[in-house]
């Protein structure tokens, strides 16, 4: 048989006849793409590859999980939805699976896929939420155990005492603040309270802040003895005029020895401070302010404070009792973990001993965390004040000072108080 190799030319019928054939099947083709139309040349998998999503609207931020078919098998592709894009492979048979989340990069957003020369695309409508607005502001609710707090922006931070009844689930109705013998009575705070539906209890501390325990101008024998008479009276007719309820503590945590009133501190000896509350408390009542209640409040008492017999000035010179107490926790080198009734109730004791028949209020009083559980001790302490019949007000120290005092300091630690706030008794 003739070999009709590479550059051998072939005899003229048989070329003749090649052509013939080339023609007759080029008709051919063009006879089928006019019946078919031009996709019948494309690759099936062009004609066919399509998409679905498992959501086709949403706001931006939803993960939508897109399923494909119909795209060259085992192919390596990328799926795009606006600025976003993830990897995908095609299994054998041309279909794939894969998740993105739908940026916000206006509506709608075109989700595409694509490997080789397949492509599919479907669109996305964004949804738009308007954000949500703050959390609404609990209310005061009326219980025999009050709720109160003190906040470092005092009785105007608004926001903050929100803030703390957002936090407990109800507003305070007892407004820690505090002043010094420098300040003129705060009567913006006492109506910023007040507007509050709550009470202000006034923490008045007879020194400079910021000038530690040494200030012999505030020494007690000094206020006994008339030298601020004129600021007394000042403070005495300023809040007679304003006229409404006012709890004064005056001189608070005085058993201890970090004040400069305390006894044994800035030259102060026994006797001296009981003498000086009720010099305080003459002078104030002789500009008839007769809306105010008188707090005496000691620390909670500890081995070598200061006996609360030699500081407590009489029954006729005080409407209520108060104590301060914190349960420092690990949070200290001193310090070790301390229950609510091992804290409070020594002092508890000794108020009623002394002044028995007054209310008795917790001035101050939070818990670290470092030690134990914050939680749980939140639970305890309205617990066992709850229990006490002759104690009217719980005040939570809102703060970040020494340790995170605050109601906050843990998630664990505002709902548990907050919880343990909503299961205490009602009012009657």
């Amino acid at each position: 048989m003739h070999d009709a190799s590479p550059g051998t030319a072939l005899p003229a019928p048989r070329r003749l006849a090649a052509r013939l054939l080339r023609t007759a099947l080029a008709l051919c083709l063009a006879a089928v793409v006019a019946a078919l139309g031009p996709g019948a040349l494309q690759p099936a998998h062009a004609a066919t590859a399509s998409i679905s999503l498992s959501a086709s609207s949403g706001p931006a931020g939803s993960l939508v999980t897109v399923s494909g078919t119909g795209f060259p098998k085992k192919s390596k592709g990328t799926l795009t939805a606006g600025t976003a894009s993830v990897p995908f492979t095609a299994n054998a048979s041309g279909s794939f699976t894969a998740g993105i989340v739908i940026p916000d990069a206006g509506s709608p957003v075109l989700i595409e896929a694509r490997a080789g020369s397949g492509l599919a695309s479907a669109p996305f409508t964004l949804t738009y939420a308007p954000p949500p607005g703050p959390a609404p502001v609990p209310g005061i609710r009326a219980a025999p155990l009050r709720f109160g707090a003190g906040t470092p922006g005092g009785p105007m931070a608004a926001g903050e005492l929100d803030e703390v009844a957002v936090l407990a689930g109800e507003a305070p109705s007892v407004v820690l603040s505090y002043k010094d013998f420098a300040q003129a009575p705060p009567l913006a705070e006492l109506d910023a309270v007040r507007s509050r539906g709550a009470v202000t209890l006034l923490t008045w501390e007879p020194w400079l802040w910021g000038g530690g325990t040494a200030q012999p101008a505030y020494s007690l024998d000094r206020i006994t003895a008339g030298d601020f008479d004129p600021y007394l009276r000042q403070w005495g007719s300023a809040l007679a005029q304003w006229g409404h309820p006012v709890m004064l503590r005056f001189g608070h945590e005085m058993n201890g020895n970090w004040y400069p009133w305390a006894e044994g501190i800035n030259g102060n000896e026994a006797g001296d401070y009981a003498a000086a509350w009720r010099h305080v408390h003459d002078v104030v009542a002789s500009t008839g302010a007769s809306n105010i209640s008188w707090v005496w409040n000691p620390n909670v008492p500890y081995w070598g404070s200061t006996p609360l017999d030699q500081l407590y000035p009489g029954a006729q010179y005080v409407d209520a009792v108060a104590l301060d107490g914190y349960n420092w926790g690990a949070s200290a080198s001193w310090s070790t973990w301390v229950e609510p009734d091992a804290l409070f109730g020594e002092g508890l004791a000794e108020l009623r001993r002394l002044a028995p028949g007054k209310q008795i209020l917790i001035a101050e009083t939070a818990s670290a965390e470092a030690g134990g559980s914050k939680s749980g001790w939140n639970t305890s302490l309205v617990r066992y004040l709850a229990a006490q019949p002759d104690v009217t007000a719980l005040v939570w120290f809102h703060f970040a000072k020494e340790a995170d005092w605050r109601i906050n300091s843990s998630a664990g630690s505002a709902s548990a108080l907050a919880q343990a706030l909503a299961a205490r008794p009602p009012a009657g």
